[in-house]
């Protein structure tokens, strides 16, 4: 039996039944109807998003996205191998190579300086692993950039090295004639005195006596700028430009064995010893120039004589006879 309700009608002291219109009565119904099934339909939604509910398609994504992470996390590990590698590789360019070749070093802020400017990584921006990829590919870049620098180092120093291995070569690093050939040494690089008018002077080079016909060797690798007799005082004479500021004269020859623009190498014959021009015996007249200033020969005489031959050679010298021109 349905529950009978009243209310109080204070107006005429009384208690009425309260009758439900069935307008009214629909419109709760349908309320009710509507809230349970909004109700129903975010519960729906929410339980789809719950493990329970995952599709096929949802585990197959969320395994690339795990896989992914991974990825990039051994890619990681292998850019700081990469990293450590370059890092050493580095050290050896600043502290040994530039060192060695007497050239500046690479500051650490220019190797691995970032890109400033306009943003590079803003597609890669507002995903989920953003962060994570965007970091990645900072390093990449950095790293990138770092080996590119250091290639480019690198060719550097080949060009160095090359440019330093003709510089040993064009040295005058050994005696034009070997000590087996040697009368004796004549004459030293200084003042001594001259032979014709007896005169204190400036000798500008090294007197090597030998038999006429001695061989002469080129002391470094370069090109015979000279080979004639048109040189005051010096008869049949050669000079060599070898480069880097170096010149040599060789003169009194008694023939050449080279001619104008002939490539000598260090140890090539070029002519003989003779007596031609202002000499008053068979012998060589040996110079060194560097720079366009005349230098002592001696100082280069490392190529082909050990220590003991050097001090007497220094010894003998070093006395202030008469040169033999």
């Amino acid at each position: 039996m349905k529950k009978v309700k009243y209310y109080y009608d204070s107006e005429n002291l009384a208690y009425r039944k309260i009758v439900t219109k069935k307008r009214k009565r629909f419109g709760y119904i349908a309320l009710f109807i509507l809230s349970a099934g909004v109700f129903g339909i975010l519960s729906f939604i929410a339980l789809l998003n719950t493990p329970f509910f995952e599709t096929p398609k949802d585990r197959l994504q969320a395994r690339e996205i795990q896989n992914l992470k991974i990825r990039y996390a051994i890619l990681n590990t292998k850019m700081n191998e990469v990293d450590a590698v370059l890092e050493q590789i580095e050290e050896r360019d600043n502290n040994l190579y530039r060192t060695y070749f007497n050239t500046s070093i690479i500051p650490e802020e220019q190797r691995k300086a970032g890109f400033g400017g306009v943003n590079r990584y803003k597609d890669l921006e507002g995903y989920n692993n953003s962060e994570l990829v965007i970091n990645t590919s900072k390093r990449v870049d950095i790293l990138s950039k770092q080996a590119a620098i250091q290639s480019r180092s690198l060719d550097e120093i080949v060009k160095l090295a090359k440019e330093k291995e003709k510089l040993l070569a064009a040295i005058p690093a050994i005696q034009p004639i070997k000590n087996e050939n040697l009368k004796h040494m004549a004459s030293g690089f200084g003042y001594r005195s001259d032979p014709f008018t007896k005169v204190r002077k400036f000798h500008a080079g090294m007197d090597f006596s030998a038999k006429r016909g001695t061989p002469i060797y080129a002391t470094g690798d370069g090109v015979v700028d000279r080979a004639d007799n048109n040189a005051s005082g010096y008869g049949n004479h050669i000079v060599v430009r070898h480069g880097f500021g170096y010149e040599t004269l060789y003169g009194h020859l008694s023939k050449y064995n080279v001619r104008k623009g002939q490539k000598v190498k260090r140890g090539d014959v070029i002519g003989f010893v003779g007596s031609t021009g202002r000499s008053e015996a068979p012998h060589l007249h040996y110079e060194v120039h560097k720079n366009g200033e005349v230098v002592n020969p001696l100082n280069y005489y490392y190529g082909n004589i050990s220590a003991a031959e050097f001090a007497v050679i220094s010894k003998l010298a070093s006395q202030e006879n008469q040169s033999l021109d």
